[in-house]
This record gives structure tokens, C-alpha cells and sequence, in this order.
């Protein structure tokens, strides 16, 4: 037992001249070492509790040793005094033990104890307590090395604090808890938790998927327990960040860490409200390498899981940036500094980064460059400009950036951010480059010196965002935590209006709120549990509309924002963006592409006479769109949370490659949850238009005017006109779609899919817009009102008028008549004449709406002018490749 002891906890040194002996009726191990350019032996053998070095011959094998090689001694006791038991007071015990070993020789470096009750109590791994010598060989104790082997230590990466002050902690068994300060600065405390996972059973379910690791799990556990009880007992220790967790497996792990992933990531939830940094787990794979795997939370970004090899230098105290890293982090934010590599990354997978040129104010209040350590900014807000090459852009796809900075005044607002703001649009406009603004801010700035002149800059700030918008510049805005007062209604300027073509995106970190919870409370104003309810992204902001985008965390959100771009942006000088190769065909057949729903199995099916007559039974409109646009282009939905707007589809995609706004009308009925009023409908109806898609199409037209062409692909029966519909503003949102059709910069390519009446025929006319081609798949209907009303409404009396001549009806009606001039009673008569009137009307209705379909084809609206082209199914997809080629040509010839 002591040769696997010793060749266990030395595992990490290359032994030679390993012997197993006898001494004194004591076994005896000896092994030497070689490290860092000195040679080692290694002495351990076993002694009882009641025995002192003195007593056992182990001073005269030390002293027989040659001199010139640095002697370690482990000795391992069994503990057998009543008064050595227990595990309450180790200060007792180590004292105690230091008197047994009296003076250490000069030649041994240091004396490891290892106590173990003959029970085997402590679950069979024994106390550990290191002796060094200390003035006249006195055994002094090294106390941070209690509770395990110096190796172990070593193998825990004590070593690596060599720049700070350890305190040992109050901890759970085989954890050893610190609380590290560093030498040269103080204010640089971190907890550091350190454990052994000595046994690595792999737990698999019956299809062999790994579904635990019971002995890590355990010993994570332990150490996330130890940390929340030492946070729970001490105010300042709760207030650190930066911690971090160190594993060390002692098993070789040979099961490939793809297998572990999804067990080691179900665990990262427990690690949570503990300001850890990172957590570490240090094993050696099947190859014999030792590795390093890390999880961590990067500023922004979700869950990481890194591999590395372990660390070999001394761990660093913490300089003055990182601290503001982590006063930003205790605040529930970034440190904007911390953004640029989220910013600067490649949106094509594998591209090299971009540059991020940080800018400021010179005297004369110009916006320069400034070449200055990172978190040198002096304001609460930090101007920059990123250049991003990419395939499509290889000269750099420039924005201006403004980030805000938490660490300063929770990102106030006063005259310096203003002006910056300013600047940031001056930037803007010089470039041809949109804004790129990643917002946090506890709005204006209140101060004893400072009062109206603030709001007064805040105002200029204002003005200056309405102007760029009016223009047709874009701002985006990413809220990357709390944002209140003055910074929403910017965010609204920026992104929330008809005209503007911004967009927000918010994640679960984010809110905006004109008045703080505590300030609500304070007044006696309404608010809610937190920010985040009154003005976070679930409750609020998404399903209202005014947040375009949601993301999980800030890393994603900037995917969202690089997304857009790829469909958005637009170089210096140019009209569109630029087109994206693709290998999807442009006169791809989309028949056979795939329909979601149980009423059909491809789109094709959709327009096929036999399988859909008159175009009258539900589909799935986004099969459709997901079927035209490019296969090889995934699409990026805007205000897809947007609450009774689900009838409208909104789409950034690319069709033959190059980038459109894609706009559809859902061709089924859709269930309307939460509460409603009676005088509201019960269900979205297919092919409808309520206030809130309303305002969704006209939001989305106008974000596409100027920048890339508008494709709609139509199902539409009109507006609804209910009283609800109407008191939801439903005029004035029905309006705004026909100015902005009006105003649209660029071609629009409208297609009817199957029916299209009624108002929506109004304000989707080509007579709107020069640039605007309509045209309708085979089979389509077109008219001012469908077939079913016309008949019912319009031609009322004619329906009347003909199922009164119908025989059926006709001649019990004159059969009636003649029973009442006979004086015969003729109540059978007028039963059976009430049973067969409404039968024999309704067929007359439905013969006189099919008789007005047939008049108002599709083709008589081509006839009238209406509609300019009539498409097969099958040519759908070539159709309208070609149509938004046509209107590009149409935009760019216009400007010459």
C-alpha cells in the first residue's frame, strides 16, 4: 500500500530507483526524482500515533544519506489516542504532531504527515499536515498545505499563487477552499476552490449515451456548496468575482470529450450566482496528455468549453482593466472594451476578424482617431469605428460603434455622451456607414452642478438621430443591460418609428424603462417584480414589437445584428447590397418542395386544381416563402414575437442570391390566445390584415425602402372590420401601408398566390408605385370582393330573385297560392316551402359567386391592367428572380 500511495500522489514526477525495503520492522519506500535542476529522494515509511520521530530510526537514515540531494519525508500515522480522534480540532492535532517530530534536519525540505484513524473514518483518505524547518530546525507548519500532499498541491496548481496571500477557508471534505490577495495589489481578492476527483465512473443509458459522471459531479458539487456557504457567512467574500474552480481527475479519461459535452454542460447551470470566472478540469486523455478543459462565461456569450494545455506560468494579479471587468460584471453588464471581439468577428465561418479604430473628441470637439490603452475612455460612452472584411466585402464592412460603459456612472448621460452621440452620427454620414450602438445607460446624468443644460444636450442628441433616420441612415441598437429614461426613447428615435429602418434586439439582460423600479415604487407610481417586467423583452418589448430581435445572450445578438447586415448592408457608393453566390438554380421548380400542414405534402399541391379547387383551402405561407427564397441562405425574421401580429411574415432573405425583404400573408387560420373582447374576432383569420400585422407590413416596407428590394407573396381577403379592429387603430395602420407602398424607394415585386380583394387591393396596387410589378400565379383570384360576399351582400336581391324562380321553390310557392284561393289549408305547403328555400339559396349563392369569380379572374385583372403578368406554379421562383433583377435595373437606370 505505501509503493501505490507513493507512486499515486508522485504521479506527476519520473521516478528512478524506486525500492520497497524493510527497516526496522517498518516498510520502507525510497524513490529519487529530478526537477527544475535538483535532485530528490523521496522517503516515506509508516509510524503509529504514540511514536515520536525520536523513537523510530528514520533521523539516522536521513542523516546517512549523501549529501547533495534535497530530501522529502512522508510518514504515514495511524492515529490510536482517544484524544486524536475527530476532526474538530486539527490546530490541536497538528500541534501535537509538531512536537512528535521535533527538530527537522537542515538537509530535508519538508515533512508530510498523513494521519488516518485504524477505522478508516474519512472515507479512507487521511489528513495531510506539511512540517518545514524553521529557525534552528524547529518543524514549522506550512499551512496552506493542510488537508492534502505537497504534490497534490502542486498538482492543484498551488504554485501558481505564488503573488498572493492565501487564507484557508472553512470548506466540505477534499475541498480545499482560498481566499487569495495579492501581494502588490490588495484589492485583487478571488475565492479559489481546489479538489481531487479521484475515481471517473461513466454512467450511459441503453442506447450508450453518456448520461453522468457521478464522482465529478459529486466533488463540483461539494466545492460550488463550499463557495456558497463561505459567500452566505461573509458580506465582502459575497462580493467577489473572478473565482474559479479547479479539478484535477486522477483517472485517465478515455472517453472522447464530444461524448462528455452535453453531461458538462448540464452542469454549467449549477455554477450560476457565484461570480466564478472560470471552472477548470485538468486530466490526462488516452494519449497520456495532460489537458486543461475550461468553462467559462466570456463577456456576452453563453457557455464556452475550451481545451488547453495546463497553465505554466504564475497566475497574475488582476491590473486595473480587468477590475473594471469586473465591476462591470457585479453590475449584471460588459465592459465595453470586452465587445470589440464580439464586433470584430467575421461573419463568414472562418474569416479573419476585423479592426475596431477607437475614436474621440479633439479640442475643437472633431471626432479622431485615438491610439490609447483599452478602458482610457473619459466619457460614459466609447466612439469607435470596426472594419470587418468579408467575401462579399473585402475592403471592410464599416460601421461606427458606440458603446456604453457601466463602469462609469451606470452609463449617464450628460454633455460628453451627447456629444459623442453626435459625433458618432457625423461619423455615420461621412462614411455612408450605419450606427452600431450597444446601449446601456441609467439615463441623464443628475448631479448637484448639473440640472436643464443636460437635458438640453440630450435634446441635440435627439435631434441629430431624427435627422440621420429622415435621411435614411440606420441606426441599430443592441440594449445590452438596463436602460432608462433618456436612452429608450433614443432607442425608439433609432428604430421604433414608421420611417426608421434600424433594428433592436434585446436579450434576457435588457430592459427599457422611462422610470426605474425604485423611483415607480418611491413615487407611487405602477410597476412590477423587477426592470425586466417592467420593460424586458418576454413581457414588453418583444410581444409589442418594439424590439425587433431577441437573443440568448449579447454574443448572439451581435450574429443578429452581422445577419442583418448580410442582408442590409450596403457599401459607400453603392445602391444595393451586394449579391451573395449560391447554388441554388434560379429557375428551380419549387412543386416539389416541402409544405408543412396535413392539407398538403408539397407546394405544388397548393396551386394543383385537383388537389386545392378554387384556391380555397388553408396553407402554410411559410412553407411557401421558405420554398422561393435560397436554400443555401438561411432567412432572419423580423418582430417574430410581435403578440396579434402572426398573420404577417416578415423575412430578410436572398432569392438568386441577391437580398430582399420578403413579406407574406399566413393562408390559414391561427388561434388567438389570452383574453379578447366580444367585439373582436375569436381567431386570426387566413388572408386578414389586423391592426398589428398592419402595422407590422407597413414597419417592414418602409425598413426595406432605399436599401434592398421588396417581395410580397399575397393571400389577402382584406382588413379586418371588426369594432376591435377598428378601435386598434386599424384605419390608420391599414394607411400607413398604402403611403408607404407610395413612398418606397426601390422595386417592389407584389404576387398573388391565390386570392387577393378588397381593401388590401387598394393599397398594394401598381398604381402606387412606379417601380412596382404585380403579378399573379395561374389560377389566382382578383376582384374588389370575393365571390361568397359579392353574392351574399352586393347581389342579394339576385339571389333572391333566383331562388324564388327555381322550380323547387316556384312551384310550391304557386301551389301555395292556389290552396289559399281554394280554401284549403296549406300549412304542409309553407313547411316544406321553408324547408327548401334555404337549400335552394344557398346553392344559388354559391352558383352566383362562382359566376362572379369566373368574371373576375385573374386574367381580366391582367386584361384591365391590373395585374401585368401571369405565372405558372412551377416558374414561381425564375419569376420573381427575374422581376426584382427588372426593378434594380429600373432603380439604377433611374439614377443616371
Amino acid at each position: 500500500m505505501l509503493e501505490v500511495m507513493t507512486r499515486r500522489y508522485y504521479r506527476i514526477r519520473s521516478l528512478s530507483n524506486f525500492q520497497v525495503t524493510e527497516r526496522s520492522g517498518r516498510p520502507l519506500v525510497t524513490a529519487e526524482y529530478a526537477h527544475d535542476g535538483h535532485d530528490y529522494l523521496i522517503v516515506a515509511t509508516v509510524a503509529n500515533g504514540e511514536e515520536s520521530a525520536a523513537a523510530t530510526d528514520l533521523p539516522e537514515l536521513i542523516e546517512s544519506i549523501p549529501a547533495g540531494r534535497t530530501v522529502l519525508v512522508d510518514l504515514y500515522v495511524t492515529s490510536q489516542t482517544p484524544e486524536e480522534n475527530g476532526r474538530a480540532a486539527p490546530d490541536a492535532r497538528a500541534e501535537r504532531i509538531r512536537g512528535k517530530l521535533g527538530p527537522i534536519p537542515p538537509g530535508v525540505d519538508r515533512v508530510a504527515v498523513a494521519v488516518r484513524r485504524p477505522d478508516g473514518d474519512g472515507g479512507g483518505w487521511p489528513d495531510w499536515f506539511t512540517f518545514r524547518g524553521g529557525p534552528g530546525g524547529q518543524a514549522t507548519e506550512d499551512r496552506p498545505q493542510r488537508g492534502w500532499h505537497p504534490l497534490v498541491a502542486e498538482r492543484l496548481g498551488v504554485w501558481r499563487f505564488s503573488g498572493f496571500e492565501l487564507t484557508r477557508l472553512p470548506a466540505a471534505p477534499d475541498v480545499h477552499l482560498f481566499r487569495i490577495r495579492g501581494r502588490e495589489m490588495p484589492d485583487d481578492q478571488r475565492l479559489m476552490a481546489l479538489a481531487d476527483v479521484r475515481d471517473l465512473t461513466v454512467v450511459r443509458d441503453d442506447t450508450g449515451r453518456v448520461t453522468g459522471l457521478p464522482q465529478l459531479e459529486r466533488i463540483l458539487d461539494a466545492c460550488l456548496d463550499s463557495l456558497r456557504s463561505a459567500r452566505s457567512a461573509d458580506r465582502e467574500l459575497a462580493r467577489l468575482d473572478w473565482n474559479r474552480i479547479k479539478l484535477y481527475v486522477w483517472p485517465t479519461v478515455d472517453t472522447p470529450l464530444p461524448e462528455l459535452g452535453q453531461v458538462i454542460r448540464s452542469l454549467a447551470v449549477r455554477t450560476e450566482a457565484l461570480g466564478l470566472e472560470q471552472v477548470m478540469v485538468q486530466f490526462r486523455d488516452a494519449e497520456s496528455r495532460e489537458l486543461m478543459l475550461r468553462l467559462s462565461r466570456p463577456p456576452g456569450a453563453g457557455l464556452t468549453l475550451r481545451v488547453t494545455g495546463p497553465p505554466t506560468e504564475p497566475l497574475r494579479e488582476l491590473n486595473a482593466y480587468t477590475q473594471k471587468v469586473i465591476r462591470a460584471r457585479r453590475r449584471g453588464a460588459v465592459y465595453p472594451y470586452e465587445l470589440i471581439p464580439l464586433i470584430t468577428r467575421s461573419p463568414d465561418p472562418g474569416g479573419a476578424a476585423g479592426e475596431f479604430t477607437e475614436y474621440d473628441l479633439d479640442e475643437a470637439g472633431a471626432a479622431v482617431p485615438v491610439d490609447r490603452p483599452a478602458g482610457s475612455n473619459t466619457a460614459n460612452l466609447v466612439l469607435g469605428v470596426v472594419s470587418t472584411p468579408t467575401r462579399r466585402y473585402p475592403e471592410g464592412m464599416r460601421r461606427v460603434v458606440l458603446l456604453g460603459d457601466p463602469t462609469r456612472a451606470l452609463g449617464a448621460l450628460a454633455e460628453p455622451e451627447c456629444r459623442r452621440v453626435l459625433a458618432a452620427i457625423g461619423l455615420a454620414r461621412q462614411l455612408h456607414a450605419p450606427v452600431e450602438w450597444y446601449a446601456i445607460s441609467a439615463g441623464a446624468k443628475i448631479s448637484m452642478d448639473s440640472g436643464t443644460e443636460t437635458m438640453d444636450w440630450i435634446s441635440r442628441a435627439l435631434r441629430g438621430i431624427v435627422e440621420l433616420t429622415q435621411d435614411g441612415g440606420e441606426l441599430n441598437v443592441v440594449v445590452t443591460g438596463i436602460n432608462v429614461g433618456a436612452q429608450p426613447y433614443w432607442n425608439a428615435e433609432a428604430t421604433m418609428l414608421m420611417h426608421t429602418s434600424g433594428v433592436l434586439v434585446m436579450t434576457p439582460d435588457s430592459a427599457m424603462v422611462l422610470t426605474g423600479k425604485q423611483s415607480l415604487d418611491y413615487s407611487g407610481g405602477v410597476s412590477a417584480e423587477d426592470n425586466f417586467g417592467i420593460g424586458g423583452y418576454d413581457r414588453i418589448m418583444g410581444p409589442n414589437g418594439e424590439a425587433q430581435y431577441w437573443a440568448p445572450d449579447l454574443s448572439s445578438a451581435v450574429d443578429v445584428l452581422l445577419t442583418h447586415y448580410e442582408h442590409a448592408y450596403v457599401a459607400s457608393g453603392e445602391r444595393f447590397p451586394r449579391p451573395a453566390p449560391t447554388s441554388d438554380p434560379d429557375d428551380r421548380d419549387i412543386s416539389s418542395s416541402p409544405h408543412a400542414g396535413p392539407e398538403f405534402a408539397t407546394l405544388g399541391e397548393i396551386f394543383d386544381p385537383a388537389t386545392n379547387p378554387e384556391r380555397k383551402k388553408p396553407f402554410d405561407m411559410r412553407s411557401l416563402l421558405t420554398g422561393v427564397i435560397d436554400a443555401d441562405h438561411p432567412p432572419l425574421e423580423r418582430w417574430a414575437d410581435t403578440a396579434d401580429a402572426a398573420s404577417v411574415l416578415v423575412l430578410d432573405a436572398h432569392l438568386g442570391g441577391q437580398p430582399v425583404a420578403l413579406i407574406g400573408f399566413e393562408s390559414k387560420p391561427l388561434t388567438r390566445h389570452g383574453f379578447y373582447p366580444v367585439d373582436g374576432p375569436s381567431q386570426w383569420t387566413a388572408g386578414t390584415l389586423f391592426p398589428r400585422s398592419s402595422k407590422k407590413t407597413a414597419r417592414a416596407i418602409n425598413a426595406a425602402s432605399g436599401n434592398r428590394p421588396m417581395v410580397i407573396l399575397a393571400n389577402l381577403s382584406g382588413f379586418d372590420g371588426s369594432p376591435e379592429s377598428l378601435r386598434q387603430l386599424q384605419l390608420e395602420y391599414g394607411a400607413e401601408i398604402g403611403r408607404a407602398v407610395v413612398n418606397f424607394d426601390g422595386p417592389i415585386v407584389f404576387c398573388v398566390v391565390s386570392r387577393y380583394h378588397g381593401g388590401a387591393f387598394v393599397v398594394f396596387s401598381g398604381t402606387l408605385n412606379d417601380n412596382m410589378e404585380v403579378a399573379a400565379v395561374e389560377g389566382s383570384y382578383a376582384s374588389v370582393i370575393g365571390g361568397a360576399p359579392a353574392a351574399a351582400v352586393v347581389f342579394a336581391a339576385e339571389v333572391r330573385k333566383r331562388t324564388a324562380a327555381d322550380p323547387r321553390v316556384a312551384d310550391l310557392q304557386a301551389a301555395i297560392a292556389e290552396a289559399t284561393a281554394d280554401g284549403v289549408d296549406a300549412s304542409p305547403l309553407r313547411a316544406e316551402l321553408a324547408s327548401a328555400w334555404p337549400a335552394v339559396h344557398a346553392e344559388k349563392l354559391g352558383q352566383l359567386a362562382d359566376e362572379f369569380d369566373r368574371v373576375h379572374s385573374i386574367e381580366r385583372a391582367r386584361e384591365v391592367g391590373s395585374v401585368q403578368a401571369i405565372v405558372p406554379a412551377a416558374r414561381l421562383r425564375p419569376y420573381l428572380v427575374d422581376a426584382v433583377r427588372r426593378g434594380m435595373q429600373r432603380t439604377l437606370a433611374g439614377r443616371r
